[in-house]
């Protein structure tokens, strides 16, 4: 199985399910997805192996866990060489509360997703990057809340691009 090969009916089940409880037991996911419990395993597993299934973890609740400020930080980089971009992914990854980073295009360079325990340490994480020998430019945006947490949208399912509604 790779990207470029069509998932049938029983893969996109099983992805969808997988999706909804990472935790299911293979003997009821199997149920689900209407086939055995050997090959559904060795339908996971081969999901897992190509790559569709990248990780299976829990959603943790932020606020209970004492981060309270979620912040989307937009940066933009004097330079955009390759070692400028590498330098600057290699101070991220010392960050563990940067959760998030994504390369981007546009005004900014980098959109990272941010957690703290309140509005103060998101000032020092921010002033952390400032610091930095390439950062021109530092965009915050506080999360008030959030109105949608959706898992992917399972190709040919209602939810996905291009499904009839």
């Amino acid at each position: 199985m790779t990207e470029r090969q069509p998932f049938d009916d029983i893969d996109l089940r099983i992805l969808s399910e997988l999706q909804n409880d990472g935790r299911i037991r293979i003997n009821d996911l199997a149920a689900r997805v209407g086939i055995t419990a050997p090959p559904c395993l060795r339908r996971v597993r081969a999901l897992r192996s190509s790559g569709v299934i990248r990780a299976v973890r829990a959603t943790l609740n932020e606020r209970i866990l004492g981060y309270e400020v979620t912040t989307f930080v937009l940066i933009q980089l004097e330079s955009q060489t390759l070692s400028a971009i590498e330098a600057f992914e290699g101070a991220v990854a010392a960050v563990p509360r940067f959760l998030q980073c994504w390369r981007i295009s546009g005004d900014a360079d980098f959109m990272l997703k941010c957690v703290a325990p309140d509005v103060d340490d998101m000032r020092q994480q921010l002033l952390q990057f400032a610091s930095l020998p390439n950062v021109r430019k530092i965009r915050s945006f506080p999360v008030l809340g959030v109105s949608k947490d959706a898992p992917l949208p399972i190709p040919g399912s209602p939810a996905a691009p291009g499904s009839a509604t």
